[in-house]
C-alpha cells in the first residue's frame, strides 16, 4: 500500500511494541499477575499525575462509573435516588444508574461544548432536586464547569464526572475528573492510553474511598486501611479467622491485574506528550475544516479525544472515508434517549441539541501517532463530501 493509501485509524499502536517487549520480560520473570503491588504503585503514580488523593484501578472505564455510583449508594449521602445524567455520553455512564434502581432524568447537552445544557439542568435541579448529576465531558471538553457548580450549590446537587474521554484534559488549574466529589477514567486500547482493558476511579473523599475498595473486591476489608478495617471487624462482632472472608458490602469484582498496571505504569510516563499531541491536532483539523462545526468550550489543555463535527449526509462521508482507508465513526453514540435500551425501560424524550448529535454527529481520528500529512488527507477528503449540518 502506497503512503497515499495508509489506513488512518481511530486508534493505532496505543501500546507500542517497545512497552509489550518489556511486558514480556517482566512476565517471563515470574512476577504475579494478579493484583498485588503494581496496582498499588500504579494507583499512588496515576493519583500524583491527575492531582487526587485517591485512585482506585479497575477492570473498565465502564465499571469504574459504576462503581462511581455504587459507592454513593452504599455510603448512605444521597438524600433520594434522583440522578441526572449527561444525554450525550455513553451506554454505560448511564445503564448504572437505572440498574441500581436510581430515578434518572437525562439533561440535553450544550451546543457549544456538548456537555449539560445549564438552562435544562437549572429546571431539572428545580423540579426534581436530585442528589446527583454524572457529567461527561465530551471527547475531551469540559463542561461549563463553573456555572454547573453554582447550580450545584444552589440546590445541594453532588458532582460525578465521566472523564473517560478526557484524561489529561484541564479546566482552570485542575485536571478534569477532580472537580466533583469523584470521576472515572478509562483505559481501552483506543482511550489516551491503555491497559487492554482497565480504568482509574480517583476521589479526594477518604471514605468514599473506603467504600470503593470493599466494592471493588467482593464488598472484603483486605483492601481497607486497618482502622477501617478495625471499625467493621467490631462493629459487626468479627473475628480474625472469618474477616477475610465476610462481606460488608454487596461487592462486584471489578479488579484489575498487576499486568495491566504494568503497563499503565509505562503508559503514564508518555501520558504529558499525548495530551499535547491531541491538543495539536485537534487545532489542525479545525484551521482544516473552517466552514464546519467545531466543537468549542472553556478547557485550558485540552486532551482531545477525537475531532467531532456534524454532517448533513453522514453515511456518504462514511462511505467516502471508509474508501480512502480512513475510520471515523458517530459523535460518541449520539443521544443515548435514542437507544433500545432507554427507549425500552424510559420511554422517548425531545431533547433538540443532543437529537443532533444522534442525526448528523461524526467524529474524525485523533490520536498522539497521527501524522500532519495523514489530518491533512483526513480532512481533504472528508471537505470534498461533507455537507455542513
Amino acid at each position: 500500500m502506497n503512503e497515499a493509501k495508509k489506513a488512518v485509524m481511530l486508534a493505532e499502536d496505543t501500546i507500542s511494541r517497545q512497552e509489550l517487549e518489556h511486558l514480556c520480560q517482566w512476565i517471563l520473570a515470574g512476577n504475579r499477575l494478579t493484583k498485588s503491588n503494581q496496582t498499588l504503585e500504579f494507583e499512588r503514580e496515576f493519583s500524583e499525575w491527575i492531582g487526587s488523593k485517591h485512585a482506585i484501578f479497575t477492570n473498565s472505564g465502564s465499571s469504574s462509573n459504576l462503581l462511581m455510583i455504587a459507592s454513593l449508594k452504599e455510603s448512605g449521602r444521597l438524600r433520594n435516588n434522583k440522578v441526572v445524567a449527561a444525554s450525550v455520553s455513553w451506554v454505560t455512564t448511564v445503564a448504572p444508574l437505572l440498574q441500581l434502581g436510581f430515578d434518572v432524568t437525562l439533561c440535553d447537552c450544550d451546543k457549544e461544548n456538548l456537555g449539560l445544557d445549564l438552562m435544562q439542568f437549572e429546571k431539572i435541579c428545580e423540579k426534581e432536586k436530585p442528589s446527583v448529576v454524572v457529567l461527561c465531558h465530551v471527547l475531551g471538553h469540559a463542561n461549563s464547569i463553573n456555572e454547573i457548580m453554582e447550580i450545584c450549590d444552589r440546590h445541594n446537587v453532588l458532582i460525578v464526572e465521566d472523564s473517560c474521554e478526557a484524561l489529561g484534559s484541564v479546566y482552570e488549574d485542575k485536571k478534569l475528573g477532580t472537580l466533583g466529589v469523584t470521576g472515572s477514567f478509562s483505559f481501552y486500547y483506543g482511550h489516551h492510553i491503555s491497559t487492554i482493558e482497565g480504568g482509574m476511579v480517583v476521589t479526594d473523599d477518604t471514605d468514599l474511598n473506603q467504600v470503593m475498595l470493599s466494592l471493588r473486591s467482593h464488598g472484603w476489608s483486605r483492601d481497607l486501611s486497618l482502622e477501617r478495617r478495625n471499625q467493621l471487624t467490631a462493629e459487626y462482632e468479627v473475628d480474625e479467622f472469618r474477616n477475610l472472608y465476610t462481606f460488608y458490602y454487596p461487592g462486584y469484582n471489578l479488579r484489575s491485574t498487576d499486568l495491566q498496571a504494568f503497563l499503565g505504569r509505562s503508559q503514564l510516563q508518555k501520558l504529558n506528550e499525548i495530551v499535547a499531541a491531541r491538543q495539536k491536532n485537534f487545532n489542525t483539523y479545525a484551521e482544516l475544516l473552517p466552514e464546519y462545526f467545531c466543537q468549542s468550550s472553556d478547557t485550558t489543555i485540552l486532551s482531545s479525544f477525537a475531532y467531532g463535527t456534524y454532517v448533513k449526509n453522514r453515511l456518504e462521508v462514511f462511505n467516502a472515508l471508509k474508501s480512502a482507508s480512513v475510520e471515523c465513526r458517530p459523535l460518541i453514540c449520539g443521544n443515548i434517549a435514542k437507544h433500545p435500551f432507554w427507549l425500552n425501560s424510559q420511554g422517548p424524550l425531545v431533547l433538540p441539541n443532543a437529537d443532533k448529535v444522534h442525526d448528523y454527529g461524526i467524529y474524525l481520528p485523533n490520536h498522539h501517532n497521527i501524522a500532519l500529512d495523514d489530518i491533512e488527507r483526513v480532512a481533504e477528503v472528508f471537505a470534498k463530501v461533507a455537507i455542513a449540518a
